[in-house]
């Protein structure tokens, strides 16, 4: 999710620019067809539920001291605007009152009780880490001085690359598609656990990450490069890999979006997606990730906004699916931990039913956590109700409340729900965290054009560099432009570098001005977004490789867009534009780093989607 105030938004999932179509040609099934051909069969090993005998006892004891109305308010996690739980700016005291009808994250647990609270940037939770560490604190404050003392679950989206909440000056690390093209499950499990650590030093202890969804088909707009890739397998094991991540960090790690969100070209926070998998397709493709992160001992499950008539013949979104829910993840796959919607603000999941059913349906098909309703009052109060007329028992209720509080006594927040200055101070951002960040960047960037061995520029033939492109917002709001942070780290390297920035939709004067700026220059480096068949980005790309100067591309989103571009003499794909992943391109770009990055998914013909131009795997070396 990557939404911006006022609207409600969604917790999870990256709302792209209008520009953002993928480049290659939708071919959904070919590139189904040709990833199933590929997989094994599905991991197996549910784990058998845990025993917690002797601290249920204790948390049913807590369960029982609870009115109704603070059992209703542990299901759900909501947004909350202002950096502070007590004294937020004005503006954030106006949109709170406005949507939720109290002034601070104070007043929302003193009169909903809410058991989670979710972070966003655009809700100004994060302006920095020990901000945000007294955000946390003084949340945890009003909770513990409630009627019957429970910490919150405070969580947010910090999936890295594409979409993260907490910024600079806290480490960035490479996003999903990044560490799917460097391979490495170990890199997966240390960028997780240097995550994880800043996340808890600032009182952040569910993160709504990693993304387990298989990106079959490039249409996708709205998971993309925020999957691990296309391979089942190689995504379960980097799945598993961050889930141990998390684990070590002391962090809850949540696998999204179940049964799987890879293969859509609908975005659920507009629409309501059809996944048309059979049952063998789904176990084949989908479940896999989802199997591994069970066996690692995932914390948490989000749902996915997604019809899938194979496994729920009532085509209701599966966040609204007893026989997925609970038939399937529950019951089939042995998952006994914490189910959280995906935010109920999105319209995948109220295309079907009004905002009063949507809830109560989710925790009628199994759901423990319902994540930031549009409207908490409605929300809340139907739920109140349907237990009040008998349609949900407080049985079930408690069922969900004891897994919830689980987890908050597993993340040891009843015995210190605190964050501590210096905890941030050592933590959050060490120079240590930053070298790590910049090594396994270095071993995602990915070499797929390189005619006649252009790459590795050097200064001394191609010290003359004009760098333009795409300038997408920075999706933690403290990094970039793409296009300056791209021309600065090639100055570091001894380039004399200038940026223009162009944007996702040149236009005719823009690109006649990069043209000109182009002249004299001894090389173009052109960022590229999600270069559609319409897009202006080629007429940008061929107008330049017109002038004579040499061109080198960067992907900066999906890496597919070297099936729409021509006439460059080189392309690297660094899978996100946040500056980590820029950074090591233009050090691999400059010859710093070998390029060891390798495709992830496989990238088709534009002209023929039949035709794969680059498979899973590929990706060049350099030979000097």
């Amino acid at each position: 999710m990557h939404h911006r105030a006022p609207a409600p938004a969604s917790s999870t999932s990256a709302s792209p620019s209008p520009a953002s179509s993928p480049s290659a040609a939708p071919s959904r099934r070919t590139l189904l067809t040709l990833t199933a051909a590929a997989a094994a069969a599905a991991v197996t090993g549910a784990t058998a539920p845990v025993a917690h005998a002797g601290t249920d006892d204790r948390l049913r004891r807590i369960i029982d001291r609870m009115s109704l109305e603070e059992k209703v308010g542990q299901l759900f996690v909501m947004r909350v605007y202002g950096h502070s739980a007590t004294a937020p700016d004005q503006a954030d005291i106006d949109a709170n009152l406005k949507e939720i009808g109290v002034r601070t994250a104070a007043e929302l647990i003193e009169r909903y009780h809410v058991g989670g609270v979710i972070y966003f940037s655009w809700a100004h939770n994060t302006r920095d880490p020990q901000q945000i560490a007294e955000l946390s604190n003084g949340i945890q404050r009003a909770a513990l001085a409630g009627p019957t003392p429970v910490p919150v679950l405070i969580s947010t989206d910090q999936e890295h690359g594409i979409v993260c909440r907490v910024g600079e000056p806290a480490t960035l690390l490479p996003g999903a598609m990044a560490l799917g093209a460097g391979g490495s499950l170990a890199d997966a499990r240390k960028a997780a656990q240097i995550a994880g650590a800043e996340l808890a030093a600032v009182g952040i202890r569910q993160n709504y990450a990693p993304v387990a969804d298989v990106n079959v088909n490039p249409a996708n707009p709205v998971i993309g490069v925020r999957s691990f890739g296309s391979d089942p397998r190689a995504v379960a094991g980097l799945v598993a890999a961050q889930v141990k991540g998390y684990q070590r960090a002391g962090v809850a790690a949540t696998s999204k979006h179940f049964p799987g969100h890879g293969d859509t070209a609908v975005d659920s926070h507009y629409g309501l997606p059809t996944i048309t998998h059979t049952p063998a397709q789904w176990a084949e493709l989908d479940a896999p990730p989802f199997e591994a992160a069970i066996a690692a001992g995932i914390d948490s499950i989000m749902t996915a906004h997604i019809v899938v008539p194979a496994l729920d013949p009532s085509e209701d979104p599966a966040t609204l699916s007893r026989p997925i829910l609970t038939g399937i993840l529950r019951e089939r796959l042995g998952y006994d931990g914490v189910v959280v919607t995906d935010s109920l603000g999105m319209e995948g999941v109220r295309t079907k039913y009004g905002d009063d059913r949507v809830p109560v349906l989710a925790l009628k098909a199994g759901v423990d956590q319902l994540l930031n309703p549009p409207k908490l009052d409605v929300a809340w109060n139907a739920v109140l109700r349907a237990v009040r007329e008998g349609e949900l028992t407080e049985d079930r209720l408690d069922e969900s409340i004891l897994r919830i509080l689980r987890l908050k006594a597993k993340l040891g927040l009843f015995r210190q729900p605190y964050a501590t200055p210096a905890g941030v101070e050592r933590v959050v951002g060490t120079a240590a965290h930053r070298a790590h960040a910049d090594r396994i960047a270095e071993a995602t960037t990915t070499l797929l054009l390189n005619e006649d061995g252009f790459l590795p520029l050097s200064p001394d033939t191609h010290g003359s560099v004009l760098v333009v492109g795409a300038d997408p917002a920075s999706p933690s709001g403290t990094t970039g432009p793409p296009t300056t942070v791209l021309a600065a780290a090639l100055r570091e390297l001894g380039f004399t570098a200038t940026a223009l920035s162009t944007g996702i939709t040149p236009t005719a004067a823009r690109i006649e001005e990069a043209v000109a700026a182009a002249a004299g220059k001894d090389v173009v480096v052109v960022g590229t977004y999600n270069v559609s068949a319409s897009s202006p980005q080629r007429t940008l790309v061929d107008r330049l490789v017109a002038t004579g100067v040499p061109v080198v591309t960067i992907a900066i989103r999906n890496p597919y867009d070297i099936a729409r571009i021509s006439g460059q003499r080189a392309t690297l794909a660094a899978y996100s534009w946040t500056d980590v992943e820029l950074r090591a391109a233009v050090r691999v770009m400059a010859g710093r780093a070998r390029p060891r990055g390798r495709l992830p998914v496989p990238v088709q013909s534009a002209r023929n989607p039949a035709e794969v131009l680059h498979p899973v795997g590929y990706g060049l070396s350099y030979t000097r």
